[in-house]
């Protein structure tokens, strides 16, 4: 017979206790701690089973022939890193509402011919099939979806069916009877993440699990199934936006820096091909308070329009927002505007935002920032043809940026016909180009550069 004990658990990041505490001392919730009862087995020594294994060099292991699974959307493949690997486990975070499901029942479909297990605990079979007639789903006979909620039922059932790929959505739904913990818990999460983990290495089939997110926007659950999984993705976007971005933010097979990018339907997801040319379509040119930047995401340069709006506040401390821009980064360029170029805000508001919905975290935009803010405070417009690259330091000089080529051929190929960017950038370059470029060492003689009329 095991021994049953009870711990406190916290539900935010997994931190045990031996009793109840108001505020989780690892993460500083407050009442986050749940009553869980978990039953130790006694195993005794004499009867315990001793398993060996047989040691095999690196050499004579041998690989499938056809290591990865491709879908036919092309943006998925580029974020996993070429395609699904047989027996990796990928999980999928997002905001409710995002496509999550959407995504996966798409994904899905595009496998053609490989059988797929949906095991869906959110929805039943008929919201299942009135979702995949508003997508409209052709493999719908290699789609098998079940209803089911109990791991050990879903575990006999991909043992036996043997489906090629297999989705669950959501793994908070999913519960071991073992534990007496209620779905979605901490160690109910936890253990069956571990579960279908060890079942994908032993038969060899992927699994895609979809994951909550807490209002903080991280997956909820423990950390530890964050390191348990093969691949973490994220799907990112504004409900208000058509707009949404698959990020990899953990792969074992391939490069965590590859984002998707893809446009809400009424049918679906449909891949954006080229992102740039999305970006700027609804851009209004000789407009104060815009400026063209170019970053890039994974392996693709994109080029965004940066919004910024200066007004005299009407309040003691003046407001600073931002959207799709990092807060603190924005308050960091106004100080460098005030101290290094002389151009006072403190008595005015300052409101930037990224068109499109999309979230930028490169530092390459920091000259697009600062020359939009300067433009939208004297009322000036940057030229509409130009492209801003370059990162501002806190001397108000212009820092290299990488892989300059790619940024400018994506600013010429697009009907661009100039680009300010960091003068030690131009003496690596190897390729001639057709439009002007314009090299620059300081933030006040790019700033000129850009706001000369």
């Amino acid at each position: 017979m095991g021994k049953t004990v009870t711990k406190y658990i916290c539900q935010s990041c997994g931190y045990e206790s031996p009793r109840w505490v108001g505020k989780c001392p690892n993460c500083e919730t407050w009442n986050s701690f749940v009553e869980e009862t978990i039953k130790l087995l006694k195993h005794s020594k004499s009867k315990a089973k001793i398993e060996t294994h047989e040691l095999i060099t690196l050499e004579n292991i041998k690989t499938d022939e056809e290591p990865r699974v491709k879908s036919t959307i092309n943006e998925f493949n580029r974020v996993l890193g070429g395609g699904i690997v047989k027996g990796s486990v990928t999980l999928i975070g997002g905001d409710p509402g995002i496509g999550k499901s959407t995504l996966m029942l798409q994904m899905a479909d595009s496998l053609q011919d490989k059988v797929t297990l949906y095991i869906t605990g959110e929805e039943s079979l008929q919201q299942l099939k009135l979702r995949s007639e508003r997508l409209k789903i052709k493999s719908g006979d290699k789609i098998f979806p079940i209803a089911e909620t109990d791991l050990e039922t879903i575990v006999n059932l991909i043992r036996s069916a043997k489906p090629d790929v297999v989705i669950v959505d959501s793994i908070q739904t999913m519960y071991r009877s073992e534990l007496e913990s209620s779905p979605g818990s901490v160690g109910q999460v936890r253990e069956c993440t571990a579960y279908l983990m060890r079942l994908a290495k032993e038969t060899g089939i992927p699994a895609f699990l979809i994951g909550h997110v807490t209002k903080e926007g991280v997956i909820a659950g423990p950390k530890v199934i964050e390191h348990i999984v093969d691949t973490v993705i994220q799907f990112e976007g504004e409900r208000h936006h058509a707009f949404r971005i698959l990020r990899c933010v953990k792969n074992r097979f391939g490069s965590t820096n590859e984002i998707g990018i893809f446009e809400m339907y009424d049918t679906g997801l449909q891949e954006v091909k080229n992102p740039s040319e999305v970006f700027l379509s609804g851009r209004i040119f000789g407009t104060s308070g815009s400026t063209v930047v170019s970053s890039i995401e994974g392996s693709r340069p994109i080029l965004i329009e940066v919004q910024a709006l200066v007004s005299p506040s009407s309040y003691g401390m003046p407001q600073r927002n931002t959207t799709g821009f990092d807060y603190r980064r924005l308050t960091l360029l106004l100080a460098v505007l005030e101290k290094r170029v002389g151009i006072q805000l403190s008595t005015h508001d300052v409101f930037v935002n990224i068109a499109g919905g999309i979230k930028i975290e490169e530092p390459a935009i920091d000259l697009g920032i600062t020359a939009s803010i300067l433009s939208s405070l004297r009322d000036v417009p940057v030229d509409s043809l130009t492209v801003a690259i370059g990162e501002v330091g806190l001397g108000g000089e212009i820092r290299t940026v990488n892989q300059p080529e790619r940024r400018i051929q994506e600013a010429e190929k697009l009907g661009f016909n100039k680009v300010v960017l960091p003068k030690n950038n131009m003496k690596n370059l190897h390729k001639n180009f057709s439009l002007q470029l314009i090299g620059v060492e300081t933030l006040d003689e790019a700033l000129t550069a850009l706001l000369a009329k």
